[in-house]
This record gives structure tokens, C-alpha cells and sequence, in this order.
């Protein structure tokens, strides 16, 4: 929870320089020049060089960056997980079967137990 309040408070500057600072570390990291990351990722070596500056780059040249960097689970907070709603877990709650019925037909098309052997 300490991590996200401070990062509730950084200015956009700071956050920028915090992906800057990881994609670089994560670069050297993987001992790989920046040439040589952005031929893997297919984005030129100015982009890869922009990005480490705090530059702007395009959103999906940060996704080629990241995928050749095996990082792309930083995106794991972006997934949207579905809420269901205790109105609809009571509903599918009192769906649930609590008891057998059968039917007469069904009752009468039963098989007999075999009778008690005393055992």
C-alpha cells in the first residue's frame, strides 16, 4: 500500500522518469545495447534513446520495448477483472438445487432398493 500512496504523489515528470529508469535497468539488465533492443523490437535506436531520456514515445513502441524485455507483466494492473455484484451472487445463490424431487413418474420408474439383509 506504501508504494502506491507515494506514487499517488509524484508529479507526472517523476512518474516518467520511473519508467524510464526501469526500462533502462531492464535493458542492461538483459545486457543489451540499445541498437540491439530496438532491433529485437523493431523500433529505431532513437525511440529506444527517447525513452530512457523521458521522451514521448508511442504507446505501442513501449509494448514492443517491453515484450522483448520479458516485461510486459507490468500491464497485468491494466486488466480489467469482472466484479459481480451481491445482488447477482444471491440470485445465482438461490438458483442452487437444495433438494431432490422426482415426479410420480419418476418416483414409480425407481428401482427398489434390495431389502435389509440385516448385516
Amino acid at each position: 500500500m506504501n508504494e502506491i500512496t507515494n506514487i499517488l504523489s509524484y508529479s507526472d515528470a517523476a512518474i516518467l522518469r520511473e519508467i524510464c529508469n526501469f526500462v533502462k535497468q531492464k535493458r542492461i539488465d538483459h545486457h543489451m545495447t540499445q541498437q540491439e533492443l530496438a532491433k529485437n523490437a523493431a523500433v529505431s535506436r532513437s525511440t529506444i534513446s527517447l525513452l530512457e531520456r523521458g521522451e514521448n514515445i508511442s504507446l505501442l513502441n513501449l509494448i514492443k520495448i517491453l515484450r522483448i524485455l520479458d516485461a510486459l507483466y507490468v500491464l497485468e494492473q491494466f486488466r480489467v477483472q469482472p466484479q459481480i455484484s451481491p445482488m447477482l451472487l444471491a440470485k445465482e445463490a438461490q438458483k442452487k438445487r437444495k433438494r431432490v424431487y422426482h415426479t410420480d413418474a419418476e418416483r414409480n420408474s425407481v428401482v427398489n432398493e434390495p431389502e435389509d439383509l440385516g448385516w
